[in-house]
């Protein structure tokens, strides 16, 4: 006996389509920011963080980058941001379940770009060293 699985009613994407919104998706998911954003919040989940703790912890990142990026994770329903009334306000964040499924194939990615860097920093230098070549790719 075999069970089957409900059927989305929502369609896959197709990454190769030009007009598939997975590619916009994939262009927000795949920042850098995107990324250290999702992993500071996955440390913390299923506790918020608030936003000058975010920055704090994302060496580099300026209060626009961030304040950009946490508004495309919220409105892909990636997090959740809640606003205190207080003066100034505080504004905290969480992710999502959603966002929490993000966090596996991200922290594989960083992984995968932590453990390969001085490899690919090799290619660099030595692609540098060599004189372009007319007409090849």
């Amino acid at each position: 006996m075999t069970s089957r699985q409900p059927r989305s009613t929502t369609p896959r994407g197709d990454l190769f389509d030009p007009e598939c919104p997975t590619r916009r998706l994939l262009d927000r998911i795949g920042t850098k920011w995107t990324s250290m954003a999702v992993k500071v919040l996955a440390e913390a989940a299923p506790h918020e963080v608030r936003f000058a703790e975010l920055r704090r912890r994302i060496p580099g990142v300026s209060q626009k980058m961030l304040s950009v990026t946490l508004h495309s994770l919220v409105r892909d329903g990636l997090v959740d941001r809640r606003v205190e009334p207080t003066v100034p306000p505080r504004v905290h964040y969480r992710l999502t379940d959603l966002g929490l499924s993000l966090d596996v194939p991200l922290a594989a990615l960083r992984n995968w770009a932590e453990e390969h860097m001085a490899r690919i920093a090799e290619a660099n230098a030595m692609a540098d060293d060599t004189p372009a070549q007319s007409g090849s790719r």
